[in-house]
């Protein structure tokens, strides 16, 4: 089967830097559904709950896909307007999860939708699909130049199914584009006595200190994680493999 090509980013992508977290103070891919629902229900004003109410209704009663395209995945589109921006990732997030959305139709709406919309399918993997099937949407976003993107891939699912060469690749492409370490998930787990990781950050720091261009702080972070001896008997595609790279 021929996998859906992304289409082109759009107006709503962001490659410009901006700050890549969630602007209502959650964290969608790390709080549980139950507990994003009590935060959001508490900042929506009377319209804003009411559409979202019904539209947690809807994705409810009729979850999976109805007809060429189910009623929950035109609320997601709706979800910045109904809610405000600050308050659209959460809102997609638990849209997702009532309408228990596995890893095809996270696949479909991913690809179909906006950089907004895709980001929030990033939000809603850790919660929605327990094993690798949803990899290929990590590694497609972190091919992009929209930092919210590449922020959203390096949460708790990416963290879980990434192999050691792809996460540490992720980690530098968090460097060279202005990505706040600390949104990268178990960033201090996977790091740890990763002598490649240390390695690739030396190489990079050397070659931007011959450009005469300053190294980023974070990097200098990232390598204190890397001198810290590796935990005994962990195991994993997330645990780094000595000098593979």
């Amino acid at each position: 089967m021929t996998r859906p090509h992304a289409a082109p980013a759009g107006p709503d992508a962001d490659t410009t830097g901006r700050p890549a977290a969630p602007g209502d103070g959650t964290t969608p891919a790390v709080t549980p559904p139950a507990e994003l629902r009590r935060h959001l229900a508490a900042r929506l004003d009377g319209a804003a709950r009411a559409w979202f109410d019904q539209a947690l209704d809807e994705a409810t009663a009729h979850p999976g896909t109805h007809g060429p395209i189910s009623v929950w995945e035109l609320r997601l589109a709706e979800a910045g307007r109904r809610c405000g921006p600050e308050h659209a990732d959460t809102a997609r997030v638990l849209i997702l999860h009532a309408a228990r959305a596995d890893a095809e139709a996270l696949t479909r709406v991913y690809y179909q939708g906006t950089a907004d919309e895709r980001r929030a399918v990033l939000h809603a993997l850790p919660h929605l699909v327990p094993g690798p099937e949803a990899l290929p949407l990590v590694e497609d976003a972190l091919r992009t130049n929209d930092t919210r993107l590449v922020a959203a891939a390096l949460g708790p699912y990416g963290a879980r199914h990434l192999d050691a060469h792809a996460w540490r690749h992720a980690v530098l492409k968090c460097l060279f584009t202005g990505v706040a370490v600390d949104l990268v998930a178990d960033l201090a787990r996977r790091a740890r006595g990763d002598a490649e990781l240390a390695r690739m950050l030396g190489d990079y720091a050397a070659e931007r200190t011959a450009a005469g261009r300053t190294v980023p702080e974070d990097l200098h972070r990232v390598l204190a994680l890397t001198e810290a001896a590796p935990t005994q008997g962990a195991g994993g595609p997330d645990v780094p493999h000595g000098k593979e790279s």
